[in-house]
């Protein structure tokens, strides 16, 4: 199926789900020839860095107006 010497193919579907990866990707990846199936992974790591910081630079927000909150109690 996946084709993976390594790793069985459950663990390998496991692993892409706990990386939140959609049914469609998932497809997509087992369908896949091995240089394929390196830049589908690397292409999801990119979007999951990407929403990473977007979430990040939320809780600098919120973090912030905490700050300026107790400040402003003190």
């Amino acid at each position: 199926m996946i084709n993976n010497e390594s790793m069985t193919d459950d663990k390998i579907l496991q692993n892409l789900k706990d990386a939140n990866c959609s049914q469609d990707f998932i497809e997509k990846f087992i369908h896949a020839g091995k240089e394929a199936k390196t830049k589908l992974l690397a292409e999801h790591r990119k979007l999951l860095l990407n929403e990473l910081h977007i979430n990040q630079k939320r809780i600098d927000c919120l973090d912030y107006l905490i700050f300026t909150l107790k400040n402003e109690i003190a």
